[in-house]
Formats: structure tokens, sequence, C-alpha cells
């Protein structure tokens, strides 16, 4: 039986999102300003150079993020969220909130949990806006 990830509302995001590593390159794109290759590999989360230009791929492949070659350093991609993947803001901040209530040892700001519980829609709209800005 051939795997069909459509259908599910579940399966298809699984799909699509993949695992661990596409969900940390998200959330450094959407958080952490990190937009080359060598940022994700010094993000100190140990992903190998073959799994990450693999997620990269995945992601791109499903319209998550854009590649286009810096204009500085041409040998060099940046990596953007593309319109898609900025509406996962609000599913992300969703994940960091559910996290912040139950992860005892997280390593959000007090200050960011806090917006996030007090208002995570204006939050996300506001994330969004910078997102988008830096198209």
């Amino acid at each position: 039986m051939n795997f069909e990830p459509y259908g599910c509302p579940i399966r298809f995001g699984a799909h699509v999102l993949g695992d661990r590593w596409c969900l940390m390159i998200i959330r450094d794109l959407m958080f952490k300003k990190r937009n080359y290759f060598r940022d994700f590999l010094e993000a100190g989360e140990g992903i190998s150079t073959n799994i990450l230009s693999d997620r990269l791929l995945r992601l791109e492949e499903a319209n998550i993020i854009s590649k286009s070659q810096d204009p500085e350093h041409g040998k060099r991609y940046i990596y953007r969220l593309t319109k898609k993947g900025i509406s996962l803001v609000p599913v992300m901040l969703e994940l960091m909130k559910w996290a912040a209530e139950f992860d005892e040892d997280t390593e959000m700001p007090k200050s960011f949990v806090k917006r996030l519980r007090k208002d995570s829609n204006k939050l996300a709209e506001e994330v969004s806006s910078k997102l988008r800005a830096a198209e």
C-alpha cells in the first residue's frame, strides 16, 4: 500500500512538515533570524549537513521556504519563509505555548512566554508582519 498524505489534516501536516529538523528550520527562520545554510548548522542543534540539505529541499519543494542567491556572496543562498511558510506562524506559536506549559526547562524568554499567553493572536500578527516585510 502506498502512503497517501492527502485527506487527513494531521497526515498532510506531518507529511509536509516532516520531522523535528523541519520544525527547527522553520523556527530558526521565524524567530531566530537565521537565513543561511551555515546559520542552521551552527544553531547548536547538531544537524548534519546531509540532513540539513535534505530538509531544506523538502521545505522548498513544499513551498514553505524559498531559496535565492545572496547578492553579496554569489556562492551562498538565502532561505526565507514563503507566504505559505509565514501562514504557519500561529501554528508554531500554539506549539510553543503548549510547550511552555509543560516543559519546565524551556529556553523561551519569560517575557516572550508572557506575551504569548496574553495574546497569541496579536503576537502572531506582529511576527507575520515582520516576516512579510522581509520578503
